[in-house]
């Protein structure tokens, strides 16, 4: 027993020993997780100069979105085709990695739908991120190449297979196969997103019909009977589940009883709402140009019991939601965002601080606009930032002490007018918000109705005019700060 004891304190005193050099390491036991109590949104705007990068939104109900950035990108692509659409966010198990991957596309070079089908980039753009603030530089990857006569990579998701320990990895290619022509699912393998497998064929549909826009949701539990569901268009927004990731999928239905088919909407989101059984799918309405639309439910499984959200109901912020990716995140990491991005543009009122004057900032005096140091009263310099009265995905800027009057143009000069009512009214008080010509993470304003011209300051006084040079372009940026 002796002998015992002190074999037993000797080997406590080299364990401490070990312990004190760092040689061995003290397993402790592990926290629980931070619940998810908010939202986060990724999603490109549209065919716009600066719509084909990645934004970001947050809300904390999952209904009400506010923009971050002041409704600018926060990541923009300068690799292949110089834009990015479609974004996925994917987090890693543990929750210690996240991955965002986006199609690369920009439209608004002037290429066309045709060519970017079936000559368009065969990559995918990829971020990585410990913490959803601070991303890695963008990098391609050329997932669809060796897919023959590959035309796009369009629309990608992932989800991680824990029966394998890696992520699948899925998107659109058209191409032709047996005699047709359209778009099919493809799928790859990668515990990186840095190599991947060979790409397989997942999705068929029958005959003609293509197959593009689709997001596979695991269910914590299971739902119906189904571990995991699908949303996918193919002429409807379809609904499918399955117990396993890439085979034995069941249709379950589609939304089309809800007035919705593939004719009107796209691009679907599955997301769990936090804390309760709820579930949200939201579409976009890229047919009238309306960006997301949210419909709930208690049961994925069952497409006939999801309802949709009246409008009162929902709010997405000041800029269009187009297709993108929704997941919950931490209180921690939405005061993080905030802190890294700035809150929402459209939340309260902000101010326009002149990016070479900084001292300055854009006000009304005598219902003439300009910008001027030391405010007085403060309300005269400050503005609420709303949807174009000419154009949703634009901006206006309404006077905070004049609720019903804006920023508008008069023969390029610029005046606070009250709003008419009119259609001249309306366009000549939107601006297509940009970056800035002379910083790109600040914000500049290009003239909806004139768009060779951009509000800029000259001698002090606000004015639209056309920008070709170095002062012109410093007179045309702005910060925009709380």
């Amino acid at each position: 027993m002796t002998s015992i004891l002190r074999r037993t304190a000797l080997i406590g005193l080299v364990g401490a020993l070990l312990l004190a050099l760092g040689l061995i390491a003290f397993e402790r036991p592990a926290r629980a997780a931070d619940p998810y109590t908010a939202y986060l949104m990724a999603h490109f705007t549209g065919e716009s100069a600066n719509g084909e990068q990645i934004y970001f939104a947050t809300s904390t109900d999952g209904l009400h979105w506010s923009d971050l950035n002041s409704s600018l990108p926060v990541l923009t692509s300068h690799l292949g085709e110089l834009g990015v659409r479609d974004p996925a966010i994917v987090r890693s198990p543990a929750g210690d990695r996240f991955y965002l991957i986006a199609t690369d596309l920009r439209i608004a070079a002037g290429k066309g739908w045709s060519v970017a089908q079936h000559d368009g980039s065969t990559s995918l753009v990829v971020w990585e991120s410990p913490d959803l603030v601070t991303w890695s530089a963008p990098r391609l990857v050329n997932v669809a190449g060796a897919i023959p006569d590959a035309g796009c990579a369009w629309a990608p998701e992932a989800i991680y297979d824990p029966a394998t320990g890696d992520y699948v990895v899925y998107w659109a290619t058209i191409s032709p196969r047996n005699g047709v022509d359209k778009a099919r699912i493809y799928y790859s393998r990668t515990r990186d997103f840095r190599t991947f497998t060979a790409a397989q064929l997942s999705i068929d549909r029958p005959g003609t019909q293509g197959i593009i826009d689709t997001q596979i949701l695991e269910i914590p539990g299971s739902v119906g009977g189904y571990r995991y569901v699908r949303a996918s268009g193919d002429g409807q927004i379809t609904i499918e589940g399955s117990n396993q990731i890439l085979t034995g999928w069941t249709r379950l239905g589609d939304i089309s009883h809800l007035g919705y088919t593939g004719a009107q909407v796209e691009g679907p989101i599955l997301h769990q709402y936090n804390g309760r059984n709820e579930w949200g799918l939201w579409v976009d309405q890229y047919a009238a140009g309306r960006g997301y639309l949210p419909l709930t439910t208690t049961n994925l499984a069952a497409p006939g019991g999801y309802r949709v959200r009246a409008a009162s109901e929902y709010a997405l912020g000041a800029s269009r939601k187009r297709h993108g990716s929704i997941i919950g995140i931490t209180q921690a990491q939405l005061t993080a965002l905030q802190a890294k991005w700035g809150g929402p543009a459209s939340a309260g009122t902000q101010r326009l601080q002149s990016a070479n004057f900084t001292d300055r900032y854009v006000r009304h005096s005598d219902f003439d606009v300009r910008i001027d140091p030391n405010v007085s009263p403060p309300a005269d310099s400050q503005w609420r930032i709303v949807p174009g009265l000419a154009d949703p995905a634009a901006v206006s800027l309404e006077s905070s002490n004049f609720p019903g009057w804006f920023l508008r143009h008069s023969s390029y000069d610029f005046v606070l007018a009250k709003h008419d009512g009119s259609a001249a009214f309306r366009g000549d008080a939107t601006f297509r918000r940009v970056a800035g010509l002379a910083d790109s993470s600040a914000a500049s304003f290009q003239s909806y109705n004139f768009p060779d011209r951009y509000l800029r300051h000259s001698s002090y006084l606000l004015r639209l005019d056309p920008i070709s040079t170095a002062t012109g372009r410093a007179d045309a940026t702005f910060r925009i700060t709380s």
